[in-house]
């Protein structure tokens, strides 16, 4: 499944009638993607409590529902998961055109963001 088949599959989830209202929905799938980061890493900060690792099908429902926040949220702007995706690899291979090095982290070009 592409990015933009996601994307669109996910959409329909989306609350009904926020369409033009751009602002609420922009906002709510902001706020959703921040409380599912942090119960992603609420998981994890379980095992300084003895929880042990997550176990992999609780990962993957907490990484969808990130998934989901995303794909909400580009969806608002009027942008894909696709386009999403080639805007970070073309930066990360421009940045790093060897692979990841300490050197172009701490240096960036300017206007690199």
């Amino acid at each position: 499944m592409t990015g933009d088949e996601y994307q669109k599959l996910a959409s329909r989830t989306m609350k009904k009638g926020w369409s033009s209202e751009r602002d609420l929905a922009r906002d709510h799938a902001l706020h959703l993607l921040s409380a599912e980061v942090g119960e992603l890493h609420g998981l994890y900060q379980k095992e300084y409590q003895g929880h042990g690792v997550p176990e992999r099908e609780h990962i993957l429902k907490e990484c969808g529902d990130i998934a989901w926040g995303l794909a909400a949220f580009l969806t608002t702007q009027g942008m894909s998961l696709d386009d999403c995706f080639d805007t970070n690899i073309k930066k990360l291979e421009k940045r790093y055109p060897d692979g990841f090095d300490a050197e172009h982290s701490l240096h960036r070009a300017e206007g690199d963001i």
